[in-house]
């Protein structure tokens, strides 16, 4: 598994990296969305959010990858007034002589200025293309304005796991826990074994943002026909472990650490991680 590094070192929100898969564009719509409702978004931006977030993922699915799959690469930025998310990848890049086969293209970004404050687009042929969107807090539709932009370059490593950077404490534990149920979910985790990935990532949640050196919380998940594993670091030495016993609350008669299948801490030269697996259901 990569060590957490998505689009770029400085991240100021959230960041996920991962396949461009279909079915991972849910899992994207709800890391977004517990963000959005965390900063304060109302029900019509969220719903807006979500709509753009879909159309903007489901090009980088239909057209950036036409041999074969690669990275779906998501930030959002929260302020006071909206969100601004950048959906990229490293694929085939932008036709300018766009054919009737990309017609679901110009319709999905049509519906994103729709619903966008406003938005841009950049990349060049073999370059990739990014995305950029501005959605309020209030949401409506604002009929966004498509900004001239220029060609870019993505370069990060193909995964096959999604790549979660937050820069922001309070957006970890709404992010992770939606990001985590989907997952879960669709690894055929028992209704009780989703519940218990959400108390455990909630638990962690609180615990992360402290041990890592530039306040950034960095973890990977990785799914299995087994089931989901959960990997936070790399982190300040010594860091995998003092979580580890944070998980222990006896004053609720137990652990936490005894709602997952196999908790675990790896040190390397770049820091400590920690390690969690919850076991499907054909797989406990």
């Amino acid at each position: 598994m990569a060590n957490g590094s998505t689009t770029n070192d400085k991240p100021t929100g959230l960041q996920i990296k991962l396949p461009a898969k279909a079915e991972n564009v849910a899992v994207v719509r709800h890391a977004l969305a517990g963000l959005a409702e965390q900063v304060g978004m109302d029900e019509t931006g969220v719903a807006d959010l979500k709509t753009v977030v879909t159309e903007a993922c489901m090009n980088v699915v239909v057209h950036a990858y036409p041999d074969g799959t690669g990275p779906l690469m998501v930030e959002a930025d929260p302020d006071s007034e909206g969100l601004t998310v950048t959906v990229s990848d490293e694929g085939a890049g932008i036709n300018p002589q766009a054919d009737s086969e990309r017609n679901s293209l110009k319709l999905g970004l049509s519906l994103i200025a729709a619903l966008s404050s406003s938005f841009s687009i950049s990349g060049g042929l073999d370059r990739g293309t990014e995305v950029m969107m501005r959605v309020p807090l209030s949401g409506g539709g604002a009929n966004g304005a498509v900004a001239d932009s220029h060609e870019v370059a993505v370069e990060t490593a193909v995964t096959d796991a999604t790549e979660l950077t937050v820069a922001r404490a309070e957006l970890l534990e709404p992010v992770l826990a939606r990001l985590v149920g989907a997952l879960a979910a669709r690894r055929e985790l028992s209704i009780e074994r989703v519940s218990d990935a959400v108390l455990v990532t909630d638990a962690i949640a609180d615990a992360a943002p402290e041990r890592f050196s530039d306040g950034c919380v960095r973890l990977g998940l990785d799914e299995t026909e087994a089931g989901l594993e959960l990997r936070l670091g790399p982190m300040v030495d010594g860091a995998g472990g003092e979580i580890r016993r944070q998980l222990e609350v006896p004053e609720v008669g137990g652990s936490l650490e005894g709602l997952v299948d196999e908790i675990g801490v790896e040190s390397s030269d770049e820091g400590d991680y920690l390690i969690i697996r919850f076991a499907a259901v054909s797989a406990a």
